[in-house]
């Protein structure tokens, strides 16, 4: 039996970086990555770093982070995006939820 060929491409990834700032000083961020494979002609997105500044928190700043990565994704043409949160978060996974996101699957991770 013949080995099989591996081909290997290197693609690029595309990442948007929004920043709240408010009164001059640094507020939130989050991280809107644009992934594209063959299973979909449309990319899909992922949110990642999320975080807001705790002087700024239960004021909206994540909501709007959100909304800014949403807009862009839709306007992108994005298929779905995906956030993910860490299991001892449940607080976080209670605001995904409210915002529209619904718990699709779990994450598995090893850290290298």
């Amino acid at each position: 039996m013949d080995k099989p060929k591996i081909i290997k491409n290197d693609l690029t990834s595309r990442a948007i970086k929004f920043v709240l700032e408010e009164e001059g000083k640094f507020a939130g961020r989050v991280y809107l990555y644009l992934i594209k494979n063959d299973l979909h002609d449309a990319p899909y997105g992922l949110l990642e770093d999320l975080f807001v500044a705790e002087e700024f928190r239960s004021r909206g700043f994540g909501g709007r982070l959100i909304e800014l990565a949403l807009g862009e994704a839709k306007k992108i043409g994005c298929a779905k995006i995906i956030g993910t949160s860490r299991h001892t978060r449940p607080e976080v996974h209670k605001w995904y939820k409210k915002l529209g996101f619904v718990d699709y699957g779990v994450e598995f991770r090893m850290n290298l």
